[in-house]
């Protein structure tokens, strides 16, 4: 009897290392799908091939979960909008930039070249 009670604990406790296994190789997809990755699917699959490098890049994962958030996108700083200051003076300049050619496109005066006019027929010299 003590026999068949030490099988049963073993199967069990393989069944829970194989689950368990699997559960923590899930996490930083679960991170990713409830930060809203873009690239959430890509952590699912790099999370199976973890399992054949044996969680060698399991720790990058994480990381690249946890590094996108939905309210800041990627990075750490924050502006007044969300963005960082550096992207804000980027965007301004590119509007400054726009407007810039805007004006010079609409000032540029279209240049007709027109075809010469055909010279006036000649005539003949006279003989005299």
């Amino acid at each position: 009897m003590l026999d068949y009670a030490a099988l049963g604990i073993l199967i069990f406790v393989g069944i829970v290392l194989f689950y368990g296994v699997i559960v923590i190789h899930d996490i930083p997809y679960e991170i990713a799908v409830h930060r809203k990755h873009p690239q959430q699917d890509a952590i699912l699959v790099a999370g199976w091939v973890s399992l054949f490098t044996l969680h060698v890049i399991w720790p990058f994962l994480w990381i690249w979960a946890t590094l996108y958030r939905e309210d800041r996108g990627w990075g750490f700083s924050t502006g007044e909008s969300g963005q960082s200051p550096r992207l804000q003076a980027l965007e301004q300049q590119v509007g400054e930039l726009q407007q810039r050619l805007d004006a010079l496109v609409s000032s540029a005066v279209p240049s007709v070249v027109e075809a010469p006019a055909a010279p006036a027929a000649a005539t003949p010299p006279q003989e005299g």
